[in-house]
């Protein structure tokens, strides 16, 4: 039991793995099939939030937003977001990589595919159900992609690269940009709510739990 218990416990670095890259573009098949499934269960983890009703993550309210002003998918709506923030890269000189242009790609597929494939929750237990599997499988989702070591995605390479540029610390530079696109995603009618709040309140640990599972499994 005591093993079990050890294997849930969150980790505080991005770990080292047998299929983390040497560089942003080092191409493995193993590697790009953890970084494509990882990617794909993060877009199917952000759907399942937006289905419970309950409120998205910030990204996610504004491409709802978005989304309901322009007729676009959310899922388009994304990968829009996604390149435009790409865009805001090139004065800061951060370099992308093959993980960053599959982030863009993989997410937005996976999101709207799991919101025609996943049902309507009919309560609110299992919209509440919804809200805490969809940050689970963020976690998972982002502990395998960050792991291959191709790159960041373009919010995160954003958010890093403004922290170097800026010396704000990152956590701060993390929750300005949060709190603008969530006020801006609700200006255009995005979904917040409890599930919101409840996203922002586990998803780091979701994802340093992901990374200790990670970690201890692929050390043996």
């Amino acid at each position: 039991m005591n093993e079990w218990l050890d294997k849930l416990k969150p980790h505080k670095t991005v770990p080292v793995t047998p299929w983390t890259a040497k560089n942003r573009w080092d191409f493995g098949l193993q590697r790009f099939a953890i970084l494509t499934f990882g990617l794909f269960i993060f877009g199917l983890g952000d759907s399942l939030l937006i289905i419970s009703g309950l409120g998205n993550a910030p990204w996610s309210v504004l491409a709802q937003g978005i989304s309901v002003n322009s007729g676009l998918s959310i899922g388009v709506s994304t990968l829009i977001i996604s390149a435009l923030v790409l865009a805001l890269w090139i004065p800061l000189r951060e370099r992308p990589g093959l993980g960053t242009i599959s982030n863009i790609l993989i997410i937005a597929f996976a999101i709207d595919l799991g919101i025609h494939l996943f049902p309507d929750p009919k309560n609110f237990a299992f919209e509440l159900t919804y809200v805490f599997v969809g940050i689970a499988m963020v976690g998972i989702g982002s502990a395998l992609y960050i792991t291959c070591g191709l790159g960041p995605g373009p919010r995160d390479g954003w958010m890093t690269s403004l922290h170097r540029r800026t010396g704000i610390p990152v956590g701060r530079v993390r929750l300005m940009i949060e709190l603008f696109v969530l006020t801006l995603g609700v200006i255009l009618g995005g979904t917040a709510g409890l599930g919101t709040a409840l996203f922002a309140v586990f998803i780091g640990y979701s994802v340093a739990l992901s990374f200790g599972v990670v970690s201890r499994i692929t050390r043996g």
